[in-house]
C-alpha cells in the first residue's frame, strides 16, 4: 500500500502541478493559469523547445518519464503534449503512436505509482462527426490516424488508472506569435492576404475554443480532484459557437477591419486526412459540476490577432 500519495502530501503544502507540452499552444496557457492562481507549485516540461525553468524530457522514453514523475511527485499531472496535426499523423503512424499512445501509457503508470491525479487531453476527432452532439459515453469512431491514436491514448488512461481523467476538446486557438500554430488563426493569413483570392472551407463545422478557457477548466478540475471529489473518466469542454472556417474568416475580417470579399466558400470536404464534419461535444458533465468558462469567439480571436499584430510591429521595430 502507498505510504502517502502525492495528493495527500499536497495537503501539507502548495500542491505541485506538472504540465507536459508546456511550450505548446495549450500547454503555455495551462502553465500560465496555474501560475497566475498562486496556489500551486508549477513545473512545466518540454523537449525540443525546453528553455529556462522548463524540465527537458523525452516523453517517448518511458524510463525518463517514470524518473521525472518519481522525482517531482506532482499532486496533479496535466498531459498536454501530443502530435495534433492530422496530416502529420497520417504520414507517420509509428511516431504518432509513440507520442499519442505509448507516452500516455508511461505517464499513467508513473502517476499510478506516485499517487498523482492525471488529466490527459484528448480530441473531438475520436468521433466521426455524423451525429452530434456527442455525450462523454458516445461510441468513438475516429476517421483518421490522429483520432485513432488519441482514442488509444484514452483507453490507456481509462484502463490504467481508475482515478484519472480524459478531457476532450475541439480545435483550439490562443495567444501566439505565429498564425500557423493553430488551424483557427491560420485562417487570418487568408484574410490578411488581399492579393490572393481563395476558397475557404465552408463544409466542416467547428467550435473554436480559447486555450485560456480550457486552462481555467483544467485548473477547476484539478481543484475539485484535490478537494477529494471524484474527477475520473471522460469529460468534454468546448466553445458553443458553430463556425465553419469561412464563417471564422468573416469574423476575423470584421475584428481586423479588413474586407473579406476575396474569399469564397468551399463546400466540399477538405483534402488530406479525412476529417469529421461536426463533432460538437456535449459539455453537460462539467457544467453540472459548475466548471467551465467560455469567451465569445469574436472577443477571443480579436485579442489573439491584436497580440500577433503587436508582436509583428515589435519585431519590425527591433529590426
Amino acid at each position: 500500500p502507498r505510504q502517502r500519495t502525492a495528493r495527500a502530501m499536497a495537503a501539507a503544502a502548495k500542491p505541485k502541478v506538472l504540465i507536459t507540452g508546456a511550450t505548446g499552444l495549450l500547454g503555455r496557457a495551462v502553465l500560465a493559469e496555474f501560475t497566475r492562481a498562486g496556489a500551486f507549485e508549477v513545473v512545466g516540461t518540454a523537449f525540443s523547445r525546453a528553455t529556462g525553468a522548463l524540465r527537458r524530457v523525452d516523453l517517448t522514453d518511458a524510463a525518463a518519464v517514470r524518473a521525472l514523475v518519481a522525482a517531482e511527485k506532482p499532486a496533479v499531472l496535466v498531459h498536454a503534449a501530443a502530435e495534433r496535426r492530422p496530416d502529420v499523423c497520417e504520414g507517420d503512424e509509428e511516431a504518432t503512436r509513440k507520442l499519442n499512445v505509448e507516452a500516455v501509457a508511461a505517464l499513467v503508470a508513473a502517476c499510478r505509482e506516485s499517487g498523482s491525479w492525471l488529466v490527459a487531453l484528448s480530441t473531438d476527432y475520436v468521433f466521426d462527426g455524423t451525429s452530434p452532439p456527442y455525450a462523454t459515453d458516445a461510441e468513438a469512431r475516429p476517421l483518421n490516424n490522429y483520432g485513432v491514436s488519441k482514442r488509444a491514448g484514452e483507453v490507456a488512461v481509462l484502463e490504467g488508472d481508475p482515478t484519472a481523467a480524459v478531457l476532450r476538446v475541439p480545435v483550439l486557438y490562443g495567444p501566439t506569435r505565429s498564425l500557423s500554430e493553430s488551424a483557427v488563426t491560420i485562417v487570418a493569413e487568408a484574410v490578411r492576404n488581399r492579393d490572393k483570392a481563395g476558397a475557404v472551407d465552408a463544409w466542416g463545422v467547428r467550435y473554436p475554443t480559447l486555450t485560456d478557457d480550457v486552462a481555467v477548466v483544467i485548473r477547476q478540475m484539478a481543484e475539485a480532484a484535490l478537494a477529494g471529489k471524484s474527477m475520473a473518466g471522460i469529460f468534454h469542454w468546448s466553445g458553443d459557437e458553430a463556425l465553419t472556417k469561412h464563417a471564422q474568416a468573416l469574423i476575423m475580417g470584421e475584428v481586423l477591419g479588413l474586407p473579406t470579399d476575396h474569399l469564397t466558400k468551399n463546400e466540399s470536404p477538405p483534402g488530406g486526412a479525412p476529417r469529421p464534419r461536426d463533432c460538437h461535444l456535449d459539455c453537460s458533465r462539467l457544467e453540472g459540476l459548475g466548471i467551465g468558462r467560455r469567451t465569445p469567439f469574436r472577443d477571443g480571436i480579436g485579442a489573439v490577432l491584436r497580440g500577433v499584430a503587436d508582436a509583428d510591429a515589435e519585431a519590425k521595430g527591433d529590426a
